[in-house]
């Protein structure tokens, strides 16, 4: 087992369940949370605070008797905070079924004795996936820091005027569940704090009720949208909840939580301190076990508008994230495969292949005599390919999501005299967290209703691609790859069988590119 590594094991008795015998949600985040604290302290020697955790997707249900298997690794050490990866299954010992309950994935910030310096230790890599989530850590980290910015972001371009007023909607007002509970020695960690895992289970329980309140049944948690601890509360403290559901969608529903602590004095004042909020997503299921239509909601206050609207935001960015996180991790495995070579001509240019079920993909590595610097500016920027990619007609900006990420609508020439493609995608870029680390450019193709299909175009789709760009000293290794499906295969295809060099050529107008503009660059 790795030196960051804990596992536990508990066996679902009738006291962990709800009223239908299935594990409660509240429980095993208590479970999943203690476990990722034990391996944060091990890792850093020293207590550890939960931070945040962010989404999870609850995929199965325990019940009486099975065993639950949680598994917890930090998968990367920053300066005073880590993450930890959290894998939990399902086991059955009367057989051998066993399947995947959630994954999670949690912040926890050491605390040292005394307040004394923090330069928590790199993570030791064991295995390849060791090193898959190492460098994944680092987009899911930047992912949270900008996450209220992001959601104001999606509020604000919402509006906050208009709200569903259809006929026979129900007011989010009557949902408001509020819940007092006096923190006692045993809701303590072990450093006289309010257990984080006790809090997100009191948090599921308030919000469970109110989204009962809703649709008049039982509901079931599916998943979480980031708790995010933002101050700690100790015994004695009272921690007051409220709940409301925010928002419903068709098949699921999103409960607001905001967690206040008072201390005695804070009490009698009425003065609190905001401790978490959260935002859980529930369904529900009726006799016959299919899943449940939820009514409409409406409100008409200020902050009920902003829940909203809010819960509507939120929804965007769960899709988005988890594009950006599976178009990382795409390009991440591509890049540690075993590619076969296809053609090395130039010592400058090397061509692989790597054969998948599903798909061919292709990589391309070059040798480029510029900063790796520059070369992660000229090649984020799609609008400068159209220079060396000769089936590119036209690439334009459709919308900046973020500083880092854009969506571009690019058009190409028509080959073999079919009529033109284009292509919609969103192209992430990111900088080195630490030395070593490469830039990464990722490219996936995306949908947006605001740019239709056309009739005079094709639209294809690119489902990965995305440059690794390495610091060579002053100059910079470039790797392309691009997985072959369907709708980039004809601009490759006569590459392969090896009677066009079109890549090559490709990879060669795109390194006189790049040195051209580093050569008009030091002349100015």
């Amino acid at each position: 087992m790795a030196a960051a590594q804990v596992h536990m094991c508990q066996t679902i008795f009738p006291a962990h369940t709800n009223y239908r015998g299935e594990l409660g949600a509240g429980q095993l985040l208590k479970w999943i949370d203690t476990t990722a604290c034990l391996a944060a302290e091990k890792h850093a020697g020293m207590p550890c605070v939960t931070a945040s955790v962010d989404d999870i997707q609850f995929e199965e249900t325990a019940r009486v008797g099975q065993i639950i298997s949680i598994n917890a690794k930090v998968n990367r050490a920053f300066t005073t905070s880590m993450e930890v990866g959290v894998k939990v299954t399902l086991q059955d010992p009367l057989t051998t079924f066993q399947k995947l309950i959630c994954v999670a994935f949690s912040t926890y910030v050491a605390k040292p004795v005394h307040n004394g310096k923090v330069d928590l230790k790199p993570v030791e890599f064991v295995t390849a996936q060791d090193f898959l989530e190492h460098t994944l850590a680092a987009e899911r980290r930047k992912i949270r820091l900008d996450h209220e910015r992001v959601c104001k972001n999606l509020v604000e371009e919402c509006g906050m005027n208009i709200c569903n007023q259809e006929e026979g909607a129900i007011s989010t007002d009557l949902t408001h569940v509020q819940s007092t509970e006096l923190v006692l020695p045993p809701h303590a960690n072990h450093q006289g704090n309010t257990f984080g895992g006790q809090i997100m289970a009191w948090m599921e329980t308030v919000a469970v009720i109110s989204a009962s309140r809703l649709c008049r049944l039982h509901p079931t948690l599916k998943s979480v949208d980031m708790f995010k601890f933002r101050g700690p509360s100790t015994v004695g403290d009272r921690l007051v909840f409220n709940a409301i559901v925010n928002n419903t969608f068709q098949k699921s529903i999103e409960v607001g939580v905001r967690v206040e602590a008072f201390n005695c004095e804070e009490w009698a004042k009425g003065q609190a301190r905001h401790i978490n909020s959260a935002f859980l997503i529930f369904n529900a299921v009726n006799e016959d076990g299919e899943l449940i239509t939820f009514p409409r909601v409406k409100s008409i206050t200020k902050d009920g508008l902003r829940r909203y609207h809010g819960a509507i935001a939120r929804k965007k960015i769960r899709l988005a994230r988890y594009i950006q996180l599976m178009l990382f991790l795409s390009c991440c495995c591509r890049a540690d495969h075993v590619w076969f070579v296809k053609r090395q001509q130039k010592t400058s240019i090397k061509m692989f292949t790597l054969e998948e079920t599903d798909a061919l993909s292709i990589k391309v590595e070059m040798q480029v005599r510029i900063s790796s610097e520059l070369a992660f500016s000229l090649l984020s920027d799609f609008r400068h390919h159209v220079h060396w990619v000769k089936h590119y007609s036209t690439c334009k900006v459709i919308q900046n999501v973020t500083e880092e990420d854009k969506i571009y609508h690019i058009t190409s020439i028509s080959i073999n005299g079919n009529k033109p493609d284009d292509f919609l995608i969103l192209v992430s870029q990111r900088k080195p967290c630490k030395t070593g680390d490469p830039y990464i450019i990722a490219v996936r193709s995306v949908a947006l209703t605001s740019v239709p299909s056309s009739e005079n175009y094709c639209r294809r789709e690119i489902q990965c691609a995305g440059f690794l760009i390495y610091p060579d000293g002053n100059s910079s290794f470039v790797s392309y790859c691009i997985q072959g499906t369907p709708g980039v295969m004809p601009y490759v295809a006569a590459t392969l069988d090896g009677s066009s060099k079109s890549i090559e050529d490709t990879a060669s107008g795109c390194i006189h590119f790049l040195e051209l503009q580093s050569s008009t660059m030091d002349c100015i």
